[in-house]
């Protein structure tokens, strides 16, 4: 029944219906957006018969062009896979300083060695690298064993003080708690300390040097400079990984804390050590 009701503040007619003294405006949808709403429906139709799409109790419908996004992932998969093996081969068959020298396989074995060092060693050095007390900075030039490519190879790969690896560096300092007075502990504590230019009691600092001799020097050198070979840290410089104040020097030489890292050689593989020594030594302090 046509409705020749028209609204006075629009202009437009009304459909008729009404409630409670509202009437609904006559304002169809656009034809172009009634047709676009048609297609949408036809085009999920024959998506749904051509692509994976009604799920089932075990599966779904597989759709008539058998396409499987799981097929199309590990397809993907296997092109980068392929694409990488002959870089992999040769970072496995080629020595630490031919790979360093290849600059393009240098980069390629550094990006994988990021990756596997945010799974494996960011837990600890930070993922920054940057380290935290007890963790050492992987990103200065500073090194307890080496910071050239075949020494931070040996490290990651047998680890420190690891007993599940006859390869791993050892080094313990021994406690002194027992050995020294606790005044004597406090005179080397203030004697180290003002090694690196840390404000120390002048007077202990003085004390100290003779007890320094008599007890540290073998290790860490008549100026402190550390011992590589030992794995004695460098008692001259600001980078400390128990503290640098007096109290925790003196707490370090009365009960030392000996940090442990694992060997990932047999966990992770020859190649994957490789590709982590190259990226250590990409951030900067490797010699």
């Amino acid at each position: 029944m046509k409705n020749d009701h028209i609204d006075e503040v629009s202009g437009v007619s009304t459909t008729g219906h009404e409630w409670d003294g509202i009437r609904e405006l006559n304002n169809p949808l656009p034809r172009w957006w009634v047709w676009t709403f048609y297609a949408t429906i036809v085009w999920s139709i024959g998506y749904a018969i051509l692509y994976p799409a009604w799920p089932l109790i075990n599966s779904a419908t597989t759709g008539i062009l058998g396409y499987s996004s799981r097929q199309e992932l590990g397809r993907t998969l296997d092109g980068v896979a392929a694409s990488q093996a002959e870089r992999l081969a040769a970072i496995s068959e080629k020595p630490l300083a031919e790979i360093l020298a290849d600059e393009e396989l240098r980069r390629f074995a550094a990006s994988a060695g990021a990756a596997a060092y945010k799974v494996n060693c960011s837990q600890c050095h930070g993922s920054g690298a940057q380290g935290s007390p007890g963790y050492p900075n992987l990103n200065d030039d500073e090194w307890l064993w080496g910071g050239d490519i075949e020494a931070i190879h040996q490290t990651i790969a047998h680890g420190i003080r690891f007993a599940g690896d006859a390869g791993s560096r050892y080094s313990l300092m021994p406690a002194f708690g027992d050995v020294l007075e606790r005044e004597q502990i406090n005179q080397v504590a203030a004697h180290v300390a003002s090694l690196s230019g840390t404000a120390a009691d002048p007077v202990a600092a003085e004390a100290g040097m003779q007890v320094y001799a008599d007890n540290c020097a073998a290790c860490h050198g008549e100026n402190g400079e550390g011992n590589r070979d030992l794995g004695a840290p460098d008692l001259t410089d600001a980078i400390w990984l128990y503290g640098a104040s007096e109290e925790e020097i003196a707490q370090q030489v009365r009960i030392p804390r000996h940090g442990m890292m694992p060997g990932w050689a047999d966990r992770l593989g020859d190649t994957t050590v490789k590709q982590l020594s190259v990226y250590v030594h990409s951030l900067g302090g490797g010699e």
